[in-house]
């Protein structure tokens, strides 16, 4: 009865997991810097926020934060400092050879549990996920859809989320991309702050609409 509401659901969310945003940048940030594995943990970590929003929006939270001001205001800007701020440092990137990457990635700079951390932020920060999951529990889920079907269809995004980030992290950390992109892995990982900042000043400018 509710295979139709759950092929919608999945649709929607796939279309915007897929769409290039600040999760997507930090994926691929986090994969170049410090190979696959931390790769993968942002991604867990990514998952890991897309709970919080399914959490609060079925118990009406969500509606309370798109509604105030104040509060929406609160996390928008909380989520474009850091944004900004993660830039900045990938800015702050130094040349490497084959050797010296090689060492950085075994030295693991920051650990699993930061991975999560930077990956989980990024992800519960963005407002307009916020508004998105709002939409998608209001107007694509019927309300009468008992609370353990919705928590299926978000224990389905949660999954996704990490799985789709995780295919992102193992293509971006393959042995044959990092040999092609260790003479100029430092542009790309500016590259990626500058991409960073400019999404951290768009979510500071942006409104609810």
């Amino acid at each position: 009865m509710f295979l139709t509401e759950f092929l919608t659901v999945i649709v929607v969310h796939l279309l915007a997991v897929v769409s290039p945003g600040p999760d997507f940048a930090m994926t691929v940030k986090n994969s170049l810097s410090y190979g696959r594995r931390i790769g993968i943990y942002t991604s867990i970590g990514m998952g890991l926020g897309i709970g919080v929003h399914v959490f609060y929006s079925l118990v009406g939270v969500g509606l309370i934060i798109s509604q105030s001001i104040l509060v929406f205001n609160i996390i928008k800007y909380l989520g474009a400092a850091y944004l900004i701020y993660l830039g900045i440092k990938a800015l702050k990137s130094k040349p490497a050879n084959s050797l010296d990457y090689q060492v950085n990635l075994t030295e693991e700079k920051i650990s699993n549990l930061k991975a999560i951390g930077v990956g989980f932020l990024t992800n519960v920060l963005n407002p307009k996920a916020t508004l998105f999951f709002l939409s998608l529990f209001t107007q694509v889920i019927n309300p009468d859809t008992p609370i353990l079907i919705q928590t299926l269809y978000g224990a389905e995004m949660i999954l996704a989320t990490i799985a789709w980030f995780s295919i992102v992290a193992i293509f971006f950390s393959h042995q044959l991309f990092k040999e092609k992109i260790i003479k100029f892995k430092h542009h790309l990982e500016r590259a990626f702050g500058v991409i960073l900042i400019g999404l951290g000043i768009k979510v500071a400018i942006s409104s609810r609409d």
